[in-house]
């Protein structure tokens, strides 16, 4: 730890604030934890600059992308930030088709790596729960100390400069003004109509009573192409932060396109050797008042189909981390909490073990990917049946975003509520779980309640004038 340099200070504002300076970066990111929440929302993380970058595909490519990382492993952890530089980036899902030998159906229309990940010597840490900025640079890649240290120095200089500059004063930063919603009179195109949906729910019951499979995620794809005019895709992130703010909002700059994520859920955190995963099932729209929001608490509450799925997905979970965890140590430590956001209700458990030593962050994820609450059980027959039912290729959707540290710790989202911005286009998936008694009409409607958030968001970007 002694070439890291760290610069520390007062801060009560909105992180938001701080990325808009560095948002026009190459290969910006931003982890933004914009649902405060002291175990889940407590940090937020923004790095630019990475001094390499590594896109791949398939598993040849991820153990090019484990040996690289290695060339940087640190054994101490800093005090002030869980990731005070290292890896930033996604994994798709087609990259778990790939590694679990899945042959592929759906038509690859938009074709993305596998992956894509910055080494990030230099990031900026919030600390929400301590009201901390630090400016954390590790001095990579520099391998010899006092190269490393000046490095350190000096790239943490230019951040505080940069600050200064902008006069930005630590300050509450301003949020802006929400407009009225004008999703209605958007132009999203799916891949699926709505009978055509309601036809693959069908087949993916038939599979259910044959016992092929117990629980399937079924996802249609909506693409918005806003031409002739064009966009900044940190402005539908801003757009969308303030329609679904979460503990797992995130931007991601890849280069030739860029990820817009509000995501409610964790994948995978590993701190030390302390394995968690967060499955989340079950889902019910807010009210429009008090009484009907308490009616469709308690309705996902008591619902034995949503009960159902959770617990399958909860299981499933349970035997992915017993891959890798030491025996005996995973266990369920809540299930159905029902968390409360903007625009939706959800189902959550939350599943801890303790990673064995001769295991890392890497043989963690591929126990695990991708995440069972987004494939079925079992997961690879759901996988198969999802390539056979789905038009598309999910491409980033239902895949993970997110960071792992120099010294090892990671901590993913899941790729839901998720926007892809693509050659001046607009992609995003929503997908429900079907079990045996899912009514295929209901499943529709469900997916809907999902994607509003993300209309919203493009309606007030788009039809209400703001951009």
């Amino acid at each position: 730890m002694s070439a890291h340099t760290v610069k520390s200070f007062v801060f009560k504002g909105d992180s938001l604030g701080v990325f808009e300076l560095f948002k026009n970066e190459p290969h910006a990111f931003f982890l933004d934890s914009s649902l405060h929440h002291p175990q889940l929302g407590r940090y937020s993380f923004i790095g630019f600059d990475p001094f390499l970058v590594m896109p791949g595909h398939g598993p040849h490519d991820l153990t090019a992308l484990r040996k690289q990382f290695y060339r940087y492993r640190e054994k101490e952890r800093s005090p002030y930030s869980p990731f005070p530089g290292g890896l930033v980036g996604y994994w798709s899902y087609d990259l778990g088709l790939a590694l679990e030998k899945i042959q592929r159906q759906a038509k690859a229309d938009v074709v993305l790596p596998d992956f894509v990940f910055g080494f990030y010597d230099t990031v900026i840490t919030i600390d929400h729960l301590k009201n901390k900025l630090h400016v954390i640079s590790t001095g990579h890649p520099e391998k010899k100390g006092s190269l490393r240290t000046k490095r350190a120095k000096q790239r943490s200089a230019e951040i505080c400069q940069r600050l200064a500059a902008q006069e930005f004063d630590f300050k509450k930063h301003p949020a802006l003004a929400k407009k009225n919603s004008a999703a209605h009179a958007l132009d999203l195109q799916s891949n699926f109509t709505q009978r055509e949906y309601r036809s693959a729910v069908k087949h993916a019951l038939h599979y259910i009573r044959e016992g092929d499979i117990y629980q399937v995620n079924l996802a249609q794809r909506f693409v918005f192409d806003p031409s002739p005019r064009r966009f900044h895709p940190t402005e539908i992130y801003k757009s969308l932060r303030r329609q679904s703010p979460s503990s797992f909002t995130s931007y991601l700059d890849c280069g030739n396109f860029q990820i817009i994520s509000s995501s409610p859920e964790r994948f995978l955190q590993l701190k030390g050797r302390s394995v968690e995963t967060r499955p989340m099932k079950g889902t019910r729209p807010r009210g429009d008042n008090v009484r009907t929001d308490e009616r469709q608490r308690r309705e996902l509450l008591a619902s034995p189909k949503d009960k159902a799925e959770l617990l399958m997905i909860t299981d499933l979970e349970r035997n992915d981390l017993g891959r890798v965890c030491e025996y005996g140590s995973v266990r369920v430590k809540t299930m159905r909490e029902i968390e409360k956001y903007r625009t939706v209700f959800q189902a959550t458990s939350t599943v801890q073990g303790i990673l064995r030593k001769d295991k890392d962050a890497f043989d963690l994820l591929q126990a695990c990917f991708p995440g069972g609450s987004i494939t079925g059980c079992p997961k690879i027959r759901a996988m198969q049946v999802i390539e056979e039912l789905e038009p598309q290729h999910r491409g980033i959707y239902t895949g993970a975003l997110g960071y792992l540290s120099f010294a090892g710790d990671m901590d993913l989202n899941i790729l839901i509520r998720t926007m892809l911005a693509y050659r001046n286009k607009i992609y995003f998936h929503v997908g429900s779980g079907i079990v045996a008694d899912s009514v295929p009409q209901a499943e529709y409607a469900e997916t809907l309640v999902k994607a509003k958030a993300l209309r919203d968001c493009l309606g007030e970007m788009f039809v209400s004038g703001r951009e």
